[in-house]
């Protein structure tokens, strides 16, 4: 394609007596497009539209209006998965520019991000989720997520309880240890009742006794968020989120063991295989980098008789 600039060059090397054939080669055209512009004379070149570039996400449009009807907040990266298993063959950022056109784009408030170096800190909660089990057709399950993030590599470990009961919470703990190969010199709690008695007037928090003794076996301590500020804990709350939307959306699970079959599958492939959007690292080799750093788990299992304590 040339422009007017090209056209009006045209006409005045032709001006001077230069031939087709020597206006070609000092302009680089082609001949029959030099004498095309010298028989239209100064008329500005016109193009015909292009003919539309048909999109690659287009064949699976009705798989994924459906599936964000169902569940408005599946992941980009899931549905990836599933229009591949299809047959996709196109780059996901094109999957990407399409949910666009599909559903609005979220905005994002500011928020400081607080860094942990590695083996400081690691990050609990809880997160309630319900379901309906293929064992029990017709009857709605509430199950909670314990979820614990180790601060530095984002390395993430959890398990769908039955409910959010002390003994639950330490036998968690444990397991969780165990899963990393030792434990982070503090935990941060966002307040929850199994780990926070209260604060005084002071401001000192008290803890509950048997996470506390728990804690000090593995040579860690407990730490609360500040009140009203969970977002100080926000390497839990975002997984949460993302738990949410890439893995139990758009799932079945026969019944609890099933779940954290499948979980403990996803946490291996999908999410510790991730490259974490924030550390721009592969979260479970970021891990490996990170657990020599960890305390070392003891040399004694933590066997203490769970005892649940009741506030009266």
């Amino acid at each position: 394609m040339i422009g007017l600039r090209e056209v009006v060059l045209i006409q005045e090397l032709k001006r001077q007596g230069l031939s087709i054939s020597a206006i070609a080669r000092q302009t680089g055209l082609d001949r029959k497009t030099v004498k095309k512009y010298l028989a239209n004379g100064l008329e500005a070149p016109s193009y015909s539209p292009r003919k539309p570039v048909k999109n690659a996400v287009e064949p699976y449009r009705t798989h994924l209006l459906e599936r964000l009807e169902s569940y408005p907040g599946l992941s980009a990266r899931r549905l990836h998965r599933e229009i591949r298993e299809m047959g996709f063959k196109g780059a996901y950022s094109s999957l990407t520019e399409y949910l666009r056109e599909v559903r609005p784009p979220v905005p994002k408030a500011y928020e400081r991000r607080f860094e942990t170096a590695a083996g400081i800190q690691a990050q609990v909660d809880f997160a309630e989720f319900q379901t309906i089990f293929t064992s029990e057709p017709g009857v709605v399950r509430k199950v909670w997520l314990f979820s614990m993030v180790l601060g530095h590599s984002r390395w993430l470990w959890g398990r769908f309880c039955p409910n959010q009961g002390l003994e639950t919470v330490m036998r968690c703990h444990i397991a969780a240890f165990e899963a990393m190969g030792g434990c982070c010199k503090e935990i941060l709690y966002d307040r929850m009742k199994t780990a926070v008695i209260g604060e005084d007037a002071a401001g000192v928090v008290t803890y509950n006794a048997s996470l506390v003794a728990l804690l000090a076996h593995y040579g860690s301590a407990p730490k609360a968020c500040q009140p009203y500020r969970a977002k100080t804990k926000g390497k839990v709350e975002r997984p949460f989120r993302y738990i949410r939307q890439d893995f139990f959306l758009g799932r079945s699970f026969r019944d609890p063991d099933d779940l954290n079959a499948q979980f403990g599958t996803w946490c291996a492939d999908i999410a510790n295989a991730r490259q974490h959007a924030t550390t721009g690292r592969i979260v479970q080799e970021h891990f490996e980098q990170e657990q020599p750093h960890l305390l070392p788990l003891p040399g004694m299992r933590y066997d203490t008789v769970l005892t649940v304590e009741r506030r009266i």
